[in-house]
């Protein structure tokens, strides 16, 4: 933040406006500790790991697939795998920013 007297960036400013309207609708700021930074790290690294696999495994059946039916099919299964691991990464790092655990 800017030092007492000096001009605030465009950034500060706007990050205080946000904080005044988070606090007039009661919504309470966390701090996230440092276990719980490297509890989401840790799962970030895995679930980034989990979805270059299946990114690999799709480019791989992909290159096997001729039929346009079969290519529909395994590219609407990557999407459906690829959004089920975003979710399960989100909701779990959400889980921890919010005390519910500290590891995967």
């Amino acid at each position: 933040m800017a030092q007492d007297g000096a001009p605030k960036s465009a950034y500060e400013l706007a990050m205080e406006r946000l904080r005044k309207r988070d606090e007039e609708a009661g919504i309470a700021s966390r701090t996230v500790t440092d276990a719980q930074k490297a509890a989401i790290a840790e799962i970030r690294n895995f679930y980034e790991a989990k979805l270059a696999e299946a990114q690999v495994l799709h480019e791989s059946n992909r290159r096997k697939a001729t039929d346009p039916s079969t290519l529909d099919t395994i590219e609407h299964e990557y999407r459906r795998e690829r959004e089920r691991l975003t979710s399960e990464r989100d909701r779990k790092i959400e889980k921890i920013r919010s005390g519910g655990e500290t590891a995967k």
